[in-house]
């Protein structure tokens, strides 16, 4: 029985070819990414036996997120498809040495996102997005303000995820496909293709424990889900918080819903959490091509001008009527507070019914 599997390998041959004009740098340059993900799968895979072998050093975790940021560089840097690298783990922009092939794509993406779950063994993941090199010739050492563009300009952008499997999903502009990494051949198998976020949104996800410090805005929407189908929304919803911006997006992908991570007043030097380069920006863009929709809740979060290579912002996402309804309570008017009950566990907590 011939194998029906279709590995991104081929995947990306095929799409490849829709583009006679393609050299086919960056179909190379996914399997690279690809490559450098298997491998950061295997360190995750075998985290619990190096902080064993660290003697139980609580650093181990940040000591995964340098050994994923290296194994990215360093299968990435030597493919001469790249000019420069961004990681959430650098403090500066990473050029691609002199010894090596300078390309035209720029590399940003944070190694292992949610790597405090490692040690509770629960999923957490690499986001990384691709952008083209503005149009200084390549033998000029690349700026840092070479990724100081918006979302809209991204030419790729994915995450991996490293669960129960390993699940790579991509997007290149047109949909979104997701590959689940298959052991007995070592490749990616693309395993669900199209995938669209479903339209009508049952859980949210935020973390509840910083109630005290949200917006307004947001305390309207969460308290309008937790008052479930006796509320303005006529129907009960569901939360959850993983801590792992990647596994959220992906049960958001699978089973729809909306996730929050809102601007707050908990530190007036870093009101915003998320990385705009390699986090917001290429979420929103699967998201978006998906389906779905990403905001700042005041504006779409591909438009955004970055200011900054490490610049955070907030980020909501999910399915498209959600965001759009939490978007609008933060630019409509505030309504009247009579009778609002802002605090989520008020009257729903651990010790009252």
């Amino acid at each position: 029985m011939p194998d029906r599997r279709k590995t991104l390998t081929r995947f990306m041959i095929e799409q490849e070819h829709r583009h006679p004009d393609s050299t086919g740098d960056f179909s190379a340059l996914v399997n690279v990414l690809a490559t450098a993900t298997k491998i950061i799968a295997n360190l995750v895979t075998r985290g619990v036996i190096l902080r064993s072998l660290s003697s139980g050093d609580a650093a181990a975790p940040q000591r995964l997120d340098a050994l994923g940021n290296i194994a990215m560089r360093h299968e990435t840097e030597a493919a001469g498809h790249l000019a420069a690298i961004l990681s959430e783990e650098s403090t500066a922009v990473y050029p691609i040495p002199d010894t090596y092939r300078r390309g035209k794509y720029l590399l940003a993406f944070d190694p292992l996102d949610g790597s405090s779950n490692i040690d509770v063994n629960l999923p957490v993941g690499t986001v990384f997005s691709v952008l083209r090199r503005p149009d200084p010739p390549r033998a000029t050492p690349p700026a840092e303000t070479e990724f100081l563009q918006p979302g809209t300009a991204q030419v790729c952008a994915g995450f991996a995820l490293y669960g129960p499997s390993t699940i790579l999903v991509l997007t290149t502009g047109q949909g979104v496909n997701g590959f689940t990494l298959d052991h007995e051949i070592g490749s990616f198998v693309l395993t669900h293709p199209d995938m669209r976020i479903p339209a009508r949104a049952t859980g949210f996800a935020i973390n509840a424990a910083n109630e005290r410090f949200w917006e307004q805005p947001v305390r309207r929407y969460v308290q309008e889900c937790l008052d479930g189908a006796a509320g303005p929304r006529g129907r009960d919803f569901n939360m959850r918080w993983v801590a792992s911006l990647v596994a959220d997006t992906y049960h958001i992908l699978t089973r729809g819903g909306v996730y929050l991570y809102p601007h707050d007043t908990r530190d007036p030097d870093r009101p915003s959490r998320v990385g705009l380069l390699y986090g917001a920006n290429p979420i929103a863009f699967v998201v978006e091509q998906a389906g779905g929709a990403a905001t700042t809740g005041r504006g779409r979060v591909m438009e955004l001008e970055p200011t900054a290579v490490h610049q955070r912002v907030p980020l909501i996402f999910g399915s498209r009527d959600e965001v759009l309804r939490i978007e609008n309570y933060h630019l409509d008017p505030a309504p009247s507070t009579v009778g609002f009950d802002t605090s989520i566990f008020r009257s729903r907590s651990l010790f009252r019914a």
